[in-house]
């Protein structure tokens, strides 16, 4: 099974996603909570606070309670105040506040230890209050009495006050999350750049402009760089030890083949036939010994140069034909491999195709992009074709090729050799337009461009 890769935007994406949509919510919740929670608790510092001032004005006579008619707190001298207070002897009231006059409510009861004062919410109608009570020893010189003091205020002065914070943390947050995105693009941009730059060197050494990575980038890179340059240190001394061994191995065989062709046995025809085979031999295993196969790293290679150059000696080659070549390509067209390598692909199909075709031989060479980079070339003729039968069997290692009539012969063993080194394919048609054959090459690129 295969697993999608998922791009680096992308990711980028989703974290800042992830932020806008899941931790600013979450903050923006437990910022309301724990400011709810400090409200709560400024209200029990603020009702405590009334109620000791209350006590402090109170006045126990034979006669009962006697309060003044101006409280210190202001909140309970008004008629339509949220903040209410009462004063209850056993269970009768003896005393409210100017704030609770026409307030409607009983005040929940609750049994204390005097000088122990009990803060909680209850609710009266559907409406939540915060409720303070104490209760208190009140004496004078010829006697004492316990007194119930309960403050109230309603939860909506609380709840008022959190919907304005709301609408201010709202505005905050939505300034947070445009700083946040902006911050995270600035910080991705930032810490692409290296990799950007990484990426215009390794295209830099792909092109042939330089040799090796030279650039100053981050810790976290540096083993990449390091190996990189490795890798192309090594793949370049390996190279340099094909093409010594097999200039050796070349020039080795030259000289022994040399003097059997120039030999009596020369003249047999079964023996030149043999002599000639083992020459395609040595040169088919030397050519596919120095092929992309060997090559770790791959250059981009313009197609239309070395299709110009192929068109141009097929045209002297088989000047008596009179060929007519038809050629689509452009010069954005590339090939990710070795120059030689094209040459060899292109130059064994096209000279096949010179020798089947009647007159006319067309190339075409396109980059497509649906799910991933493709390369396309087709070469055609219009010559007799390849039978259907035949085509599978064309391409078998092993199948003497130079049987096949009109020209299909050795050069198609190099050629599938290549396909395969460079994990192409390549497939045999019947050409739509010319009705002879048609050789399919496909390169798939993933998308390294």
């Amino acid at each position: 099974m295969v697993i999608p890769q998922i791009s680096l935007k992308i990711r980028q994406g989703f974290i800042l996603v992830f932020v806008l949509l899941v931790a600013l919510p979450i903050l923006f919740y437990s910022i309301g909570k724990a400011y709810y929670a400090s409200l709560v608790d400024a209200t029990e510092k603020t009702l405590e606070a009334q109620l000791y001032s209350l006590i402090s004005e109170v006045d126990f006579t034979e006669h009962g309670i006697i309060m003044p008619s101006t409280i210190l707190a202001p909140e309970l001298n008004r008629l339509n105040s949220d903040t209410y207070a009462m004063i209850y002897r056993d269970d009768d009231p003896v005393w409210n506040s100017e704030s609770a006059v026409n307030l409607n409510y009983v005040p929940e009861q609750i049994e204390t230890k005097a000088g122990a004062a009990d803060f909680r919410r209850v609710e009266y109608n559907n409406t939540a209050y915060w409720q303070l009570s104490l209760t208190v020893i009140l004496n004078n010189i010829d006697q004492s009495e316990q007194a119930r003091f309960i403050l109230v205020k309603r939860n909506d002065a609380l709840l008022r006050l959190m919907d304005g914070f709301k609408q201010t943390l709202v505005d905050w947050m939505f300034i947070m999350g445009i700083a946040i995105a902006g911050l995270m693009a600035i910080g991705f941009i930032w810490s692409a750049r290296p990799l950007q730059r990484l990426d215009k060197e390794i295209k830099a050494i792909e092109s042939g402009d330089i040799q090796e990575i030279k650039g100053l980038y981050p810790v976290e890179l540096q083993t990449i760089k390091a190996d990189l340059n490795l890798l192309l240190e090594s793949q370049q001394r390996q190279k340099e030890r094909y093409r010594a061994s097999l200039s050796d191995l070349a020039h080795a065989l030259k000289t022994p083949l040399a003097v059997l062709k120039s030999s009596p046995l020369a003249n047999d025809a079964d023996a030149q036939e043999q002599l000639d085979r083992i020459n395609v031999m040595i040169e088919h295993q030397l050519k596919r010994a120095a092929t992309g196969a060997s090559d770790t790293w791959k250059k981009q290679t313009p197609i239309k140069p070395v299709l110009d150059s192929i068109l141009s000696a097929m045209a002297k080659v088989y000047r008596d034909k009179d060929i007519i070549f038809t050629c689509t390509v452009t010069e954005k067209d590339y090939f990710l491999g070795d120059q030689t390598d094209l040459m060899e692909l292109l130059g064994n199909l096209i000279d096949n195709a010179c020798k089947a075709c009647r007159s006319q031989v067309a190339i075409q060479v396109a980059i497509q992009v649906i799910q991933s980079k493709t390369l396309c070339i087709g070469i055609s003729d219009d010559g007799p074709g390849v039978p259907e039968d035949k085509r599978e069997s064309l391409l078998t290692r092993g199948t003497r090729l130079d049987t096949y009539e009109s020209g299909h012969g050795v050069g198609m063993a190099i050629v599938s050799d290549l396909v395969k080194s460079y994990r192409g394919t390549l497939t045999i048609t019947e050409a739509d337009n010319l009705g002879g054959a048609q050789f399919i090459l496909e390169f798939n690129y993933n998308d390294k461009k």
